[in-house]
This record gives structure tokens, sequence and C-alpha cells, in this order.
């Protein structure tokens, strides 16, 4: 299925706060191997988007990839008056798109429909733990910069519904999961968030812990139960963090990295299997329309 046409910015489509429009790329930055950084000056999408949401993107003017894909935010960026100007994501080099734009340069065009799904909910009042495989990592600067009150998301804005402030030992914890050092992206953007850390896993011991992201995710449960945990990465990892919150009697939301075609709801590429409590007891959710975001309770992962 064909994308829709990209008309004037503004253009509402199936979503309540999202638009069809155009923009231009910024600039990109190497995060690791094969991972990459885009920002993209489009404040019609930056100035609704938040944590969790993700926007579909296709090269402006042509139609080879045919499809647009989809990309979550990373964080947005404001320009020299202080206005939100545009956004940035991340991408790992794995298919044909992903391949063009390893190449763009500042001022190519781009076509964009978003912001679509619903984001992670605001995070509530405590130690919030953000695991994360591979790329999947990218989503939670812009969950940990709202959570610890430095970034305010949305139109409207989601004002922080929490009314009293983080208590000592209520950050944010990145739990992060990597093959290997080279691997391992720039963390950096993350300094300077206030109650902010990082906990590295590597598969072959090369940095931080050697083994499985989940096994810190053990220690930490075990040490301090959080008050949630937020998740995005490979769907083996996902299941597992899963099975162990469940363990554990912890909140957990699961943001899923489902191929889609058309970004809005009407192809059903993107479905995945739901808890329902009516016979079979399950059913199928479109990831693109009732997620990407789902609590891990009311998922079929790995089964």
């Amino acid at each position: 299925m064909t994308p829709p046409a990209i008309a004037s910015p503004g253009t509402n489509l199936p979503h309540a706060n999202a638009v069809q429009t155009t923009g231009v790329v910024v600039e990109q930055v190497e995060l690791a191997h094969d991972t990459y950084r885009q920002r993209i000056a489009c404040p019609e999408i930056a100035q609704r988007i938040v944590p969790g949401q993700f926007f579909m993107l296709k090269p402006g003017g042509s139609t080879d990839p045919l499809l647009g894909r989809p990309f979550a935010l990373y964080d947005v960026y404001r320009d020299a008056a202080g206005n939100v100007a545009g956004f940035d994501f991340g991408y790992h080099v794995v298919g044909k798109l992903t391949g063009q734009m390893r190449d763009w340069q500042g001022g190519e065009p781009v076509e964009l429909w978003g912001p679509l799904g619903n984001g992670f909910p605001i995070s509530p009042v405590g130690p919030l733990l953000c695991v994360g495989g591979g790329i999947g990592y990218t989503p939670f600067l812009a969950v940990a910069r709202e959570a610890a009150g430095v970034a305010v998301y949305g139109d409207p804005p989601r004002t922080a519904a929490r009314q009293e402030p983080r208590p000592p030992g209520g950050g944010v914890t990145l739990l992060y999961g990597v093959r290997s050092r080279p691997h391992r992206a720039d963390l950096s953007d993350f300094d300077g968030i206030p109650g902010f850390r990082t906990r590295i896993a590597t598969d072959d011991g090369s940095e931080g812990h050697h083994g499985f992201v989940t096994d810190l995710l053990r220690e930490e449960l075990s040490a301090r139960p959080p008050a949630a945990v937020y998740c995005c990465g490979p769907e083996p990892m996902m299941a597992a963090v899963a099975r162990i919150c469940r363990e554990y009697g912890v909140a957990c939301w699961l943001s899923l990295e489902s191929p889609m075609a058309c970004g809005f709801g009407a192809c059903f590429s993107c479905v995945t299997r739901v808890v329902t409590n009516e016979p079979p007891g399950w059913d199928y959710r479109r990831t693109c329309i009732e997620g990407p975001v789902f609590r891990s309770d009311a998922l079929l992962l790995g089964t």
C-alpha cells in the first residue's frame, strides 16, 4: 500500500494530532557502528510529538523506496530563539532506505507523517528503569529528560502530571544491552540529566557486564523495585523483560518495533497479539494505532 500523498504542512491524518508535511535534513552524526542520529527540521511534528511516539519518513519527491519507514523520537531541538524547530531520531543501517539515509547530507528533503502511536505514559513518581537493546535505547533520551523535569513535550504540553518533584533516588536508570563495545552508541546526549545513570551489558564482555541486559534488570529489581519499567528492543529481549517484571510484580511497558507499511492503521501489516477476555483468549491489535507502547501484561510475545 502506498502512503498518503504529501500535502501542505498541517494537513490532518486519521490520528488526532498527526500531520502530513515535509522536512529537511539538518545533520547526522554517527553514534556507533552503522548507527546514526539524524536531525530533521520540521516544527509541525516536533511541537506535537511525545516520548515513545513515532513518525513515518521517506525521501522527498521519490518513489524509491515506495513506502515510508517508521522511526521513533529521540528528542526535539530548539532554534536560537528557543522555539521547537525539529526533531532527532536514531537508526541502524539494515535495509534499502536506511542504506540511502547514511549518505544524506544537510538540505535533503524528506516526506513525513506523524506523530503516530500512543507513546510512553508520563513516568510515575519513584525510580524508573528503562531497558534498551541495540537501537532500542533511543526513545529513552526524551523519556529521561521529561521524567527529570528538564523538557516538556506535546501539544498541548505534557506538563508533568506529577505534582511533586522526584524524591532522592527516584531518577531514571538506563540498562543498555549491545553485542560489543563497537556497537555501543555514544550516550553523551544523556549527560547532565539530573538523577540519571547508565549500566551497560555486552554479549562479549568488552564493556560493562558480560552477559544479557536482563541480568542487570534482575539485579536492579532485587535491590530496589522501581515504580515502573519501560523497554524497547528485540522482541526476545522484551519478552524476557516482561517475564521478569511479572515475576517481581513491577509494572512494565513495552515499545514494539513492528515492521509497518502505512503507519496509520489501514494495512494491518503491523498487528501483534494481545490478551482478551473472550475465546480464544487473544486477538490482534495494530501496533501503529493501539501501540507501539503496550502494557507488557496485555501482550502475547514469544508464544
